[in-house]
């Protein structure tokens, strides 16, 4: 019996669930340890985001003959030089936007009460079963709210401590840039034969699924804050950078990015002409479907073949365990997580096919 997969597997999940509730016991002991992975989670973050984009130019670079310190020091100057381009392009135009809409912001309010006021006054002429719907969603809209705001706090503040840990980020870069290779010979030299063979294989497989996930959905979000932008210009919606920009950041967010994003669009077209509404609901409808059915398939792959019941799931669950980080984590640790899964039940087809033979 010890010899099914069935046994050990449960074996495993007691002996995991025992450790981490010893772990819940004794956690004041690693404090300072969580203190630190905090500190640094946002720069490592940000600079394993930067390697992977940037690794396919270091390949190059060494390629054409290049060293490795000319090659990431070209890396390093290419990526300011981008970030200053982008800046000086697009940073007036954003900054200009943002004081408008920051002026602007109590006039809108004020349109956004009335229209809902508006609305309220008319359920005199809904049915009584409507009438009581509504009454309990308008109870409820104070905790929605709140927690809409405990979110954009969460993300306001993420956001700024990452803008404070950035000048981390660079010494990140460079060394997994100039370490990277090292990684999986390290961890494999643990081991020897089959399993040897079997571990650098699994470290592959995850390094291209984050690669893929990574390169994949910061391309996807570009293109779909583009289309945003290209929508939005065509129909003369003010703020119109400014929204696209912050389409193409929420669309990181799995599924529920697309839905953060129309919010602003939506009340700021609203606002100012009702009718362009109308366009800014089909602007997102269009580019979610140009990116769902097309841009990502093909950008993507395979890589990360999630069913979409499982991403709402995980990131619900992901959402109410680790907050914002969680939700924007949940898919690519899924992935990771499904990737070393698959390994190992391939490993156990070949064990269990050996024995087979062997008999």
């Amino acid at each position: 019996m010890t010899n099914k997969l069935w046994f050990q597997a449960g074996v495993g999940i007691i002996l995991a669930l025992v450790i981490i509730r010893l772990f819940i016991e004794v956690q004041g002991i690693f404090d300072p340890l969580f203190i630190i992975a905090g500190t640094i989670f946002v720069p490592l973050l940000l600079g394993g985001v930067l390697f992977y984009l940037t690794r396919p130019i270091l390949y190059f670079l060494e390629k054409r003959g290049l060293p490795k310190w000319a090659s990431i020091i070209s890396i390093i100057l290419t990526i300011v030089l981008l970030f200053w381009i982008f800046y000086a392009l697009i940073g007036p135009i954003v900054t200009g936007e943002v004081n408008s809409l920051v002026d602007n912001a109590p006039e809108i309010v004020n349109d956004v009460e009335e229209y809902a006021q508006y609305l309220l006054d008319q359920r005199s002429r809904l049915p009584d079963s409507i009438q009581e719907q509504i009454n309990e969603m308008t109870s409820s809209i104070g905790d929605w709210a709140g927690n809409i705001g405990s979110v954009l706090m969460s993300f306001i503040t993420g956001l700024i401590s990452g803008i404070v840990s950035l000048i981390l980020v660079p010494f990140f870069l460079i060394y997994l840039l100039i370490d990277h290779k090292k990684f999986v010979p390290f961890v494999s030299g643990f081991f020897a034969g089959e399993r040897k063979s079997w571990i650098i294989k699994t470290l592959q497989d995850v390094d291209r699924t984050l690669r893929a996930y990574i390169q994949g959905q910061l391309f996807v979000s570009f293109l779909v804050g583009l289309m945003l932008l290209i929508g939005y210009l065509i129909i003369g919606l003010e703020y119109a950078i400014l929204l696209a920009l912050i389409g193409m950041v929420t669309n990181v967010i799995p599924f529920l990015g697309p839905y953060i994003a129309v919010i602003p669009a939506f009340i700021i077209a609203l606002v100012t002409d009702p009718v362009n509404a109308i366009w800014v609901l089909v602007i997102m409808l269009v580019a979610q479907q140009i990116e769902g059915n097309l841009i990502t398939p093909n950008v993507m792959g395979s890589a990360l073949d999630v069913h979409p019941l499982t991403v709402i799931t995980l990131i619900l669950a992901a959402g109410n365990i680790a907050g914002l980080w969680g939700i924007i984590l949940a898919i690519p640790v899924y992935a990771v997580l499904k990737s070393v899964a698959k390994n190992i039940y391939a490993r156990r087809q070949e064990i269990g096919k050996t024995a087979t033979r062997d008999v």
